[in-house]
């Protein structure tokens, strides 16, 4: 290659990965797979190898990784979360060796083997032995503070069980376990909502959540692999510092070997290639890590990453097959998923033959046909996704996929609602929804009636016993006794905890009726606001809006919930039965010098967040609310704004600065 066509090329790919950079680390939206992004990355390293004047300080080359998002507070590392230098044959391994080797003549070199997890790079800072402040790496200078989302997770040790005087700063990897990341996913096309790429992205959005309590929610963990910085250094060897981390009440992998020989060390590295896939968490390869503490000292790093260690990225895997047909599953949301069934491959560890396709948006865009030849992968090692069709191998006789207009479990006429990809059966007694619908009724997060698992849920569909989630609640012991594997004392202990359920509370049971868009935290927001089912039944898109965090879409969703007739049957059944509409804890609202005026917050403010902002107004018996419209007194503005802001301009309301809402605030206290 010519330097001027070197040149051109070089800046074309630096363009790409700095996109792909914002969309990864700022957006927590990545749009290429992690080995298309590797190969950009090398190409790049490999150009400016060859062409040594070609990097510039702003190279991505040169960065550690993507830079703090704006709008959050920053944290400085006590010393820099480098990123590692990345391998993808052997023989990069052995280069690495040589370099250590030849760096460190004569003397004896231990390798530190372990697990390359595929999450989010955090440091947590104790003093004293009490954890104080949890940070993300951003650029490997200065991270996001995240620690009120770290204290969620329970495997962060708030207190030491060694002392450790002085300060002490960690570093470790959060991950969301394979099982949850699934289960979450799940939720989320139920709901309508965008689905993560992979857990490492689900965990980097879990930690961004304004409120903690969602990040607690979305059961993450956490492995700590190292020490960063310590007032006492007491350490001679890394192997040394992870068992210490260990008996001090870390979360240490166990998978960690030592070696002195290399073909040990690349034997260990190969023995990973299969088994990962068992792990109930996603690795990505392998690390290897200089064992003594003062080689690596000597081993120094260069601007991005150390020279004591490398990270070897096992290959993508990945698998070619035919799209045999084009299936309908409908959830229990009603959501119509189209999935794709192909002839069974082994990938990653099982054999599969069906993906869900999500959305007939997503089908058109990756231009998939009944008969396609098709690129699929694992998304987190656990969920089977087509990449993209092979149109080069077409044979003319593949046929697009159109989604159906009507419901192909109850014929019922399908909806689309504006501004969603997705499409629904509303039909709440639809016989492919009821299944589900009645598992989501029973479950843990819902009424939590403890023994009506699938089995028992079909018997019961099967001989008609139940037609709606109210059914449940005039079963009687001889209906029960009747099914298989049901006595007597089974039955009694079935009726016992449908019985006991009646006195969940109200957020509860709006979760278990499965409103889409609908979760725990708007649950328990409408059942606070309104007091009773009949108080959100009653209430108009315009009362539901102005609860706070209550957009349009929920609010769009629970007026179409229960203005479907058969819905509100059912509503009607589950009170004749007895089950518990009201919220007990409902408390009047706040009245004061703001009583009748209503707040948007958009933008980052300095002072506060924006639920302490909104705690503020109600206590002076205000209401906030999401949408800018006539009805609006004030809109409060921070930094980055947007669209709410112009709106508000347009409309002419009062717009505040935070000085001037701060003002307005303390005026209103006097």
């Amino acid at each position: 290659m010519k330097p001027e066509e070197a040149r051109v090329r070089a800046g074309e790919l630096r363009r790409q990965i700095e996109y792909h950079d914002y969309c990864y680390y700022v957006l927590d939206d990545p749009v290429i797979e992690d080995a298309e992004y590797d190969q950009l990355y090398r190409s790049l390293v490999e150009l400016e190898s060859a062409f040594p004047e070609l990097v510039t300080p702003d190279s991505p080359t040169q960065r550690v990784g993507g830079r703090p998002r704006e709008g959050l507070p920053t944290v400085n590392h006590r010393s820099p979360m480098l990123s590692l230098a990345n391998a993808f044959e052997e023989s990069d391994l052995r280069d690495f060796d040589r370099r250590v080797r030849a760096a460190l003549p004569g003397e004896t070199v231990e390798y530190v083997v372990e697990l390359k997890f595929d999450g989010v790079a955090v440091s947590l800072t104790y003093e004293n032995g009490r954890f104080i402040r949890g940070a993300t790496r951003g650029d490997g200078e200065t991270g996001e503070d995240i620690t009120p989302k770290l204290r969620t997770l329970r495997s962060v040790p708030l207190r030491l069980r060694r002392p450790a005087p002085g300060t002490l700063e960690v570093r470790g990897e959060v991950y969301m376990p394979k099982q949850d990341f699934a289960r979450l996913n799940e939720r989320r096309e139920e709901a309508g909502q965008a689905l993560f790429a992979n857990p490492r992205n689900a965990a980097a959005g879990s930690l961004r959540q304004l409120d903690p309590a969602v990040t607690a929610a979305r059961r993450l963990n956490l492995w700590i692999y190292s020490v960063g910085f310590t007032d006492e250094p007491a350490f001679s060897r890394h192997s040394e510092a992870l068992a210490w981390l260990r008996e001090a009440g870390f979360r240490v992998n166990p998978h960690i070997r030592v070696f002195s020989e290399l073909h040990e060390t690349l034997d260990y590295v190969n023995d990973w290639r299969e088994p990962r896939f068992s792990l109930p968490y996603v690795i990505d390869g392998m690390v290897l890590k200089v064992d003594r503490l003062d080689q690596q000292e000597r081993l120094g790093a260069t601007l991005k990453s150390p020279r004591w260690a490398v990270a070897f990225k096992f290959p993508a895997e990945q698998a070619e097959t035919a799209v045999e047909d084009i299936i309908i599953r409908v959830g229990r949301t009603g959501v119509l998923t189209p999935t794709a069934v192909f002839n069974p491959v082994r990938l990653a560890g099982t054999t599969v033959s069906r993906a869900a396709l999500h959305n007939e948006d997503l089908i058109r865009e990756k231009d998939i046909r009944i008969g396609d030849r098709v690129i699929i992968h694992k998304a987190g090692d656990i969920i089977p996704e087509v990449i993209r069709s092979l149109p080069e191998k077409r044979s003319g006789r593949e046929k697009a996929f159109e989604m159906p207009g009507d419901c192909p479990d109850c014929g019922t006429r399908v909806l689309r609602p504006d501004g969603e990809v997705g499409v629904y059966c509303p039909n709440l007694a639809c016989p492919a929804r009821l299944r589900e619908s009645l598992l989501h009724f029973v479950s843990r997060g819902a009424m939590d009636i403890n023994g009506l698992g699938p089995a028992v849920i079909q018997q019961l569909l099967d001989r008609r016993l139940v037609a709606d989630p109210a059914d449940l609640y005039v079963l009687t012991p001889a209906d029960l006794i009747g099914l298989e594997r049901v006595g007597p004392k089974s039955a009694e202990n079935l009726l016992s905890a449908i019985e006991k359920s009646k006195g969940n509370s109200l957020a509860r049971l709006i979760v278990a009726l499965g409103i889409r868009h609908v979760g725990e935290r708007a649950a328990q927001l409408l059942a606070e606001r309104f007091g009773s089912l009949d108080g959100i039944m009653a209430a108009g898109r315009e009362e539901l809006e102005a609860v706070p965090d209550i957009g349009p879409k929920i609010a769009e969703s629970v007026v179409a919930f229960f203005a479907r007739k058969q819905n509100h049957c059912v509503v009607d059944k589950l009170a004749t039965a007895g089950v518990n509409t009201l919220e007990e804890k409902r408390t009047a609202p706040k009245t004061g010098p703001f009583t009748g005026k209503s707040f948007v917050l958009t933008g980052t403010l300095e002072r506060f967040t924006r639920q302490e902002a909104g705690e503020l107004i109600e206590n002076l018996g205000g209401r906030v609310v999401s949408n800018v419209s006539r009805q609006t007194d004030y809109v409060v503005v921070g930094r980055n704004p947007g669209g709410k802001y112009e709106k508000a301009a347009k409309l002419g309301i009062t717009i505040l600065s935070e000085p001037e809402f701060t003002e307005l605030l303390e005026g209103s206290k006097l």
